[in-house]
């Protein structure tokens, strides 16, 4: 039972910090006068993109979380901290303080930590692997608009 419970705690930190913070730092007139590249997705897909997204990471955390022995999670569980602070950062700095270059570098650092974090978990909990894999694909798209974006204004 306390594995189901911490699945929940999991969930509600992730999803719920992650829709909590895009409701806060929503696109606002800023972003809709910003020049966007071509292939700029229409604005309705972003919600559930990332809520299905972050399902899917508060499911790689809690199963991390449950590794035995513990040591062996270290590494990989340290790397999941670092990309939800990292994904946590990335809307304030980019919708919020309008800091397109600094929110750059971010979301650099971050697909690099999801991609550290899928080699990590690959040989112990393919499932991780795979269930991170659509994300390091997202944030790299979203990585290329971020540059686009900064290129154009």
């Amino acid at each position: 039972m306390t594995r189901i419970r911490s699945l929940v705690v999991f969930q509600i930190l992730v999803v719920g910090g992650g829709l909590a913070i895009g409701y806060l730092t929503s696109p606002d007139g800023w972003y809709a006068n910003l020049t966007k590249p071509t292939f700029t997705p229409p604005g309705w897909l972003f919600a559930p993109v990332w809520t299905l997204l972050y399902i899917s990471i508060a499911i790689t955390g809690w199963r991390i979380s449950g590794w035995r022995p513990k040591v062996t999670s270290r590494t990989a569980m340290r790397l999941w901290w670092a990309q939800l602070v990292l994904n946590f950062l990335w809307s304030p700095l980019f919708f919020g303080l309008h800091l397109t270059g600094v929110a750059l570098v971010v979301i650099v650092l971050l697909l690099i930590t999801i991609l550290f974090l899928i080699v990590v978990t690959w040989s112990k909990d393919r499932i991780v692997a795979l269930l991170t894999l659509p994300y390091a694909l997202w944030v790299a798209f979203a990585g290329v608009l971020n540059g686009s974006i900064v290129a154009l204004n």
